[in-house]
């Protein structure tokens, strides 16, 4: 088995992770960091979660780490620790082990206990994924100082799996028909990592994957969302789009997306729907914007081309935002994506075209509802979908000012529902009356908006025991008195009020 030799600088190996490996050296057994872990160390990248694998058995390790459960078939046991970080709460630990046929493309028929760690290696998806580290007495690299430690270790490598790192490609553990055969996700996984590191799949990898892309049909849509989740939340999840489209996935996963291909559209547009549709995607890549709001935006056209009308520079599409909305729950129905995720990512794409202009006097009624029909907690990521349609149009500019005066419009109103009022006050007119015997009239709007201004001043006297005894110092002052202390009041709101609008215009730079 090839091993290299001692690397100098080290590795940063968490403390819980050094634990374990200790625990299964004293015992005798052999243990190693493993996995795509060990490839995210590599490459200097934080690893989203640690894996161990042994030689022990599932019932020896249940026997050492009594926290730990076993609820698989796999060979595999997590083990709990009481480490904070979530990456390091639960650790998996998995035997050696070597599969079966796969006559499904999903799950191995067999799955046995391996001999050898390179046995356990061979039966990984692909090299890169393919490489352990070797962690010599790790009991004595364990300290209490930090979480983290920077290990002394051998990197064990026998499929060249750093070679492949540094030439960034990914490249299937033998032959890639197999690999797919035994598990077809891995495909998709291929199109992930690629994504994710920036990476090109080699060529006889990728050429498998064209030729077998149909298997995906097998796979779980479970997994299949997984999968595509993780796509949307690198920071090329465009390039994975694209990816599995020229390999031949996205038609078995998002057919629906394909048929903008070569479709051209209006005056407004120099791309095909498509091309649109990912270059949409691609902003929303550039800026970072969260993964549903990616997916609204990649989805965000998709029934142009069931929705065009005629052809050339005035072609239409009518009602593509409603036929779009009804597509894009569809899709991610059938690929069982939660409730709440279909709920906001149609709702974003129902209401895309929304309509505004400063100079055309929308009133606050009409942003109330479409506040109401997308959602307060979604109104921004309505304009980041907004705004990626207009910098995927072909033709980049600055954010319009009218979508920046709509953000305004609509922090200005949902503030105004949070602007002080005698409202917000412990005591209502009727306590006024009920607490001073008095009939309605002015005296009682004069005496609430005194002890508003008293509230804006002071939270902490906004208690009922409070404002009841300051009325009856205040039914003691004069009508006109009373008047003067109600028109500061009001003063001081609109004071406020003046503040914040100043504030919000500053904040989207609008007039």
């Amino acid at each position: 088995m090839k091993k290299d030799a001692d690397t100098e600088n080290g590795l940063f190996i968490p403390k819980e992770v050094l634990a374990i490996l200790a625990i299964l050296q004293e015992k005798g057994f052999e243990a190693y960091v493993v996995g795509g872990c060990v490839r995210d160390l590599i490459l200097r990248r934080e690893p989203a979660d640690w894996d161990i694998t042994t030689n022990a058995r599932p019932e020896e390790l249940a026997a050492l780490f009594p926290e730990s459960f076993y609820e698989n078939k796999f060979l595999t046991v997590t083990v709990k620790t009481d480490s904070p970080d979530p990456r390091l709460a639960e650790i998996e630990v998995t035997t050696y082990r070597a599969e079966g046929k796969y006559t499904d493309q999903r799950h191995p028929d067999i799955v046995s206990y391996a001999k050898t760690l390179e046995e356990d290696l061979a039966r990984r998806d692909f090299t890169i994924n393919a490489v352990a580290l070797e962690i010599p007495n790790p009991k004595s690299q364990i300290t209490n100082k930090s979480e983290i430690q920077n290990s002394k270790f051998r990197i064990i490598d026998p499929f060249d799996g750093r070679a492949d790192l540094e030439k960034k490609i990914i490249r299937t553990v033998g032959d890639p028909k197999d690999r797919f055969g035994e598990d077809a996700l891995r495909m998709m996984r291929a199109v992930r990592i690629a994504a994710e590191l920036g990476f090109s799949i080699e060529l006889k990898t990728a050429e498998a994957i064209q030729e077998h892309a149909a298997w995906i049909q097998a796979i779980a849509k479970e997994r299949i969302r997984d999968e595509l989740i993780k796509i949307f939340k690198s920071e090329r999840s465009s390039s994975g789009v694209e990816l599995l489209s020229d390999l031949g996935l996205l038609k078995f996963i998002m057919p629906e997306l394909e048929e903008g291909i070569g479709v051209g559209q209006n005056k407004h547009h120099i791309y095909t729907v498509w091309e649109h549709n990912l270059r949409a995607l691609q902003w929303a890549d550039q800026e970072k914007y969260d993964w549903p709001v990616k997916i609204a935006a990649l989805l965000h056209d998709v029934a142009k081309p069931r929705c065009k009308q005629g052809e050339g520079p005035d072609s239409t599409f009518y009602q593509h935002d409603l036929v779009g909305g009804r597509m894009a729950a569809a899709i991610l129905e059938r690929l069982h994506f939660p409730r709440e995720v279909i709920g906001k990512i149609t709702r974003l794409i129902r209401w895309h075209l929304f309509k505004y202009d400063p100079d055309e006097g929308i009133t606050d009624s009409a942003i109330r509802r479409l506040v109401r029909r997308v959602g307060v907690e979604n109104i921004d990521d309505l304009v980041l979908v907004r705004i990626c349609d207009r910098m995927g149009s072909g033709v980049p500019k600055a954010v319009p000012y009218r979508l920046r005066h709509f953000q305004f419009r609509v922090e200005k109103i949902l503030r105004e529902e949070e602007a002080p009022t005698p409202k917000m006050l412990a005591v209502d007119g009727n306590d006024v009356m009920e607490t001073l015997g008095i009939s309605p009239g002015p005296k009682i709007g004069f005496i609430l908006d005194a002890l508003l201004e008293e509230v804006i001043d002071d939270p902490a006297k906004n208690s009922k025991d409070y404002l009841t005894s300051r009325l009856r110092e205040l039914d003691r002052m004069s009508l006109e008195d009373l008047k003067k202390l109600a028109e500061a009041a009001e003063s001081k709101v609109e004071l406020i009020e003046d503040e914040r609008e100043a504030g919000l215009k500053s904040k989207y730079y609008v007039k």
